[in-house]
């Protein structure tokens, strides 16, 4: 194993956008809608909890090149069987900020999950996937 080497690569402006679904009965959506989950608000809860692990990235995966995020964005919205995160990172550097959008929308999922499994035993983390990364 070993970290790429990136020095001698050109800095640029990097965007990429994640999406994350989590799927969950209509009982948890309601009260996590509603703000009246036992634990509180798991959307707040879980919009901080994203760009938190977007900063942290290289942290959590091993190889990962450290990046100076210059914004991460991270929104939810709960629909009539799920609830889909979408997260945003932003950067110039000499790579790309996938893993950071990614770790976010991970992360916002996984926070949700913890603050709803109280009331649904059954919600799955689905279709964490890239949806957009650009360069310029």
């Amino acid at each position: 194993m070993k970290m790429i080497d990136v020095g001698e690569k050109e800095r640029t402006s990097r965007v990429a956008v994640a999406r994350a679904e989590l799927k969950c009965s209509r009982a948890a959506l309601k009260l996590l809608n509603e703000g009246r989950l036992e634990k509180g608000d798991a959307l707040a809860a879980a919009r901080l909890a994203g760009i938190m692990a977007a900063k942290r990235t290289s942290e959590l995966i091993p190889l990962c090149h450290p990046l100076t995020l210059s914004h991460v964005d991270v929104t939810l919205e709960v629909g009539e069987d799920s609830v889909e995160i979408t997260a945003s990172a932003e950067t110039t550097a000499q790579t790309g900020v996938e893993m950071e959008a990614l770790v976010a929308a991970s992360i916002a999922a996984l926070t949700i999950y913890d603050m709803a499994k109280a009331i649904d035993k059954e919600m799955v983390v689905a279709a964490i996937r890239l949806v957009e990364k650009t360069k310029s």
